[in-house]
């Protein structure tokens, strides 16, 4: 591992933003995740808790609830609009004025007919469901106070709305209130402060569980409208609710950041009648925990400190296998660091903005392992401010260093860059086409920039000194509708290859712009691609953690890749919870591929067998230390580095360094704030 000259960048300032809300389905296996910069996140929970798409945000436009209708996600938020996404081509599909002011809660009835929200007004809008659209309906008996939490009975006839002191039934047809649970204000509390029922669970039973400021998880039977139960869980406020779905467990967030599991069981064994009773608590999270889902096996949670934790339930799985493990999804499964690999620079993106480093250089030459002299210190060159109020979706920045560009969901921006002078010029003159683009890339000459556009399609652009000129757009025979991830251009400008979250991989002929081959499809979605600069090899990793090696000559696998297939990845490496992001190579040594996820970097040397079922995975820092004779003897094709924190990315310069972007977790932690607990009201 000693072989690279390594540029340990911790510069790279990114700060994930806060878990407002979460959705969960459970038909097609993908939770939805809202954060409070504005942007969802789309994980898909069959695939190895993968995050597969992300919509980027806009300024002023964080959603406060999610809900989804089949294949259709709403959300609704505190600038009173209720907004569907189209999950094709990564946007807000429209939005819709509810017109009672900011929206706290979204919820739909199990029929899939009809959507209801709840405004500051104090009213409970019905909207109907349309194919395209959704439509107002109705409203329900207006209240006094602000709607804060929502849920429909699994009938779809009555609708239990959380507020301040109370929850109100509501008949959804004739829209009158049938019952009203007033809420206690808990022991000592103080007679002026009003009790916020934060969440609200309805069950088939007509059995009714809230969670609220007071830190009570309460349990009504609505048929009545009495309370059966109070369990005071924290001193501070439950903030969310989530049920399974055979309705036999409930999990409470609070702002604490515990989460704490609720089971309908018998008191003892000898009688059969059930009750709710705490069964377990977890501390996952240092701040508040805003949202909650509870799939079949694990309740997932996230919140104030950014991370989504996956707990598994331990009497729902076997225990000692990768279903057992607690995950924690801290960053992107997506690079947002781009390199100029013959200038030394460094693009890093931000919701609002873009940064252009210039890396810095060491003095002399040392040992392996050894920490070399700075004689030149890295230096912040531009930042470039995004126009308008849509978030940065992707950008790119050429090997050259004299191109830059980016794109949001509705406008693109290419840029002229001039190391020397370090100025930006902005190229007025774009192609007709070239409106929006969901990933970029540049050709390895800097010559052509590739632009992802819709149904999988891609944008051939030609650049030429200070303009660029539309060449062709590369489109797949599959027809598929769902958008491209992933991008990678070969060294020579001959292939370009794309993968997009329906599984499918293209590549594309570019001397003859046209469909050259596509991979045979897998089932898991792919995570990292590559075409090795000297045979054109394909190298694929999927979010399974499988990898496959496809050659683009032969259009086939290569018979490394099928003797991998055959032997059988190492446990180890496919118990690991974090995708590969990146794939490169090493010119020194063809036989080398260059790999990395969050915490590991590795290096796959083809020449050297597969490591056995058996055959201990050591770190590299690991096997120096032991003996010159057993480190042989434990020789096999992984060579795997773990000394990191947190990898962002990894890159190979044009001097066959490696730079390494780090961002450590105890600096994301200092700068989150206190508790929010009850300041969602400040507004």
């Amino acid at each position: 591992m000693a072989e690279f000259k390594v540029h340990r960048v911790r510069f790279f300032d990114y700060m994930p933003t806060a878990i407002r809300a979460m959705a969960f389905n459970p038909r097609t296996e993908r939770l939805a995740v809202a954060r409070a910069d504005g942007a969802l996140e789309i994980f898909n929970f069959a695939d190895n808790y993968f995050q597969e798409k992300v919509i980027p945000g806009q300024d002023g436009r964080a959603a406060e609830a999610l809900c989804w209708l089949g294949q259709r996600l709403f959300s609704a938020g505190l600038n009173g609009e209720i907004t569907e996404y189209d999950l094709e081509n990564l946007r807000p599909r429209y939005t819709v004025e509810a017109y009672g002011g900011p929206i706290w809660s979204i919820s739909s009835n199990s029929q899939g007919t009809l959507l209801a929200v709840g405004c500051e007004d104090g009213t409970v809008k019905i909207f109907e469901i349309l194919e395209e659209r959704i439509q107002f309906q109705r409203n329900l008996d207006r209240q006094k106070g602000r709607i804060i939490s929502l849920c429909w009975h699994p009938s779809g006839t009555l609708i239990a709305a959380g507020m301040m002191d109370m929850i109100k039934i509501f008949d959804a047809e004739s829209g009158r209130a049938t019952h009203r649970l007033l809420v206690e204000r808990g022991v000592g509390a103080s007679k002026s402060r009003e009790v916020v029922v934060w969440s609200i669970a309805f069950l088939s039973d007509h059995t009714i569980i809230s969670g609220d400021s007071a830190g009570k998880v309460q349990v009504w039977d609505g048929l009545t409208g009495t309370l059966v139960r109070t369990h005071l869980v924290t001193k501070w406020d439950v903030l969310a609710l989530s049920s399974s779905q055979d309705e036999s467990s409930v999990v409470a967030g609070t702002s604490e950041g515990t989460v704490v599991q609720f089971q309908f069981l018998s008191s003892n064994v000898s009688q059969q009648a059930k009750e709710w009773v705490r069964t377990r608590t977890f501390k996952n999270h240092s701040h508040d925990v805003r949202g909650l889902a509870h799939t079949d096996t694990a309740v997932v949670s996230g919140g104030m400190d950014t991370q989504l934790v996956v707990r598994p339930l331990l009497d729902k799985v076997e225990k000692n296998t990768q279903e057992s493990a607690l995950r924690k999804i801290a960053f992107p499964h997506r690079s947002l660091v781009c390199c100029a690999k013959k200038a030394g620079l460094l693009l890093f993106q931000f919701h609002d903005h873009l940064e252009l480093w210039r890396l810095g250089e060491s003095n002399g030459h040392g040992s392996p392992g050894d920490s070399l002299p700075v004689k030149r210190k890295p230096e912040k060159l531009i930042q470039l401010k995004r126009k308008g109020e849509d978030h940065i979706s992707c950008s790119a920045l050429s090997p050259c260093g004299g191109w830059l560009a980016y794109s949001t969901v509705t406008s693109f921006r290419l840029y002229r860059l001039q190391n020397n002078t370090i100025s930006v010029t902005k190229v007025s003159r774009l192609p007709k086409d070239l409106r929006s683009a969901q990933q970029l890339c540049f050709s390895s000459d800097s010559t052509k920039l590739f632009a992802s556009s819709s149904r999988s399609s891609v944008l051939v652009v030609d650049l030429n000194q200070s303009e660029c000129k539309y060449l062709h757009t590369l489109r797949p025979k599959s027809g598929s509708s769902q958008p491209v991830h992933l991008l990678c251009v070969s060294e020579d400008g001959k292939w370009l290859a794309t993968a997009n979250t329906d599984c499918q991989i293209h590549v594309f002929n570019l001397d003859k712009l046209k469909l050259h081959c596509t991979v045979p499809v897998y089932s898991s979605c792919p995570t990292a691609i590559a075409i090795h600069p000297t045979n054109s090899n394909l190298v694929v990793v999927h979010a399974d953690q499988q990898i496959f090696e496809y050659s683009l000559v032969q259009k086939e696998y290569t018979e490394w890749s099928r003797k991998l297939q055959k032997q059988g990845l190492h446990p180890l490496w496919m118990e690991r919870d974090t995708p590969i992001t990146h794939i490169a190579f090493n010119p020194k040594n063809p036989a080398h591929i260059i790999l990395h996820d969050t915490f590991m970097f590795c290096i796959i040397d083809q020449n050297l067998p597969l490591p056995e079922a058996k055959t201990p995975l050591y770190n590299q820092m690991t096997l120096r230390s032991l003996p010159e004779s057993e480190r042989i003897m434990h020789s096999h094709a992984f060579k795997i580095c773990k000394n990191f924190q947190h990898l962002l990315c990894v890159r190979l310069l044009e001097d066959h360094s490696l730079v390494v972007v780090e961002r450590p977790l105890l600096d994301i932690l200092s700068q989150l704030p206190a508790p929010v607990r009850q300041k969602k009201f400040a507004t």
